[in-house]
């Protein structure tokens, strides 16, 4: 199974972006992971418009965006015409989730959902037929450097056994060691999002980590 290995630009050093964003697309990444944050649903602000344009400028790898936000129905058109290719939002900050995802998906954009670590498989079961992704939070969503929470370990397998049923990809986020991305891909996930765990701020080129992670 071939993993996706997608760095969070969280962590990126934005001072020099555009050599980050280089180095990253020659070491083969995935997808860029940006998120997203109001200082409200999560307590913390990160990326926002102005970031998510300079790196679409950049680049011609796929771009998701992680709404960690209230009423994400109302950035989606924003984030839409800004050339995302997969948006996930948090159905628990959403009125109407089901329309939300229907309206990603008119606009050609793979719809996804993310999931804290309080929240459980059945409060979302009826929302994987919409979906293309469901990513997995394995720390509580705002901050990198977080230690990973070992119980959302139970709902990875659940969701796992769901994923051939209703056809998504499995993705997870929040520190994703290399021995974290060994563990989980026995588990199924298909995915990983990548920071200071493991990418960010190592003494080794990202084009040799994202080879060894790729070959675990």
């Amino acid at each position: 199974m071939k993993k996706l290995i997608c760095p969070s630009l969280m962590c990126a050093d934005f001072t020099d972006i555009k050599n980050e964003i280089k180095q990253l697309d020659d070491a083969g990444v995935d997808v860029f992971h940006m998120d997203v944050m109001d200082g409200a649903f999560v307590p913390n602000m990160a990326l926002g418009v102005e970031d998510y344009k300079a790196v679409r400028s950049l680049t011609k790898t796929p771009m998701d965006v992680h709404l960690m936000v209230n009423n994400p129905q109302n950035f989606v058109p924003v984030f839409a015409s800004l050339g995302a290719n997969i948006i996930y939002i948090h159905p628990d900050t959403d009125p109407m989730p089901s329309r939300t995802l229907a309206s990603i998906r008119e606009k050609g954009i793979h719809p996804g959902i993310a999931i804290n670590p309080g929240v459980s498989v059945a409060t979302i079961k009826e929302l994987l037929p919409l979906v293309d992704y469901v990513l997995v939070m394995t720390v509580n969503p705002g901050f990198a450097g977080q230690a990973y929470l070992e119980y959302v370990n139970d709902k990875i397998k659940d969701l796992s056994e769901l994923k051939d049923k209703y056809q998504f990809q499995l993705m997870v986020d929040g520190a994703i060691s290399p021995e974290k991305i060994k563990q989980l891909s026995e588990f199924g996930v298909n995915g990983f999002i990548v920071g200071t765990s493991s990418l960010f701020g190592k003494n080794k080129s990202y084009k040799k980590i994202v080879k060894e992670l790729k070959e675990l």
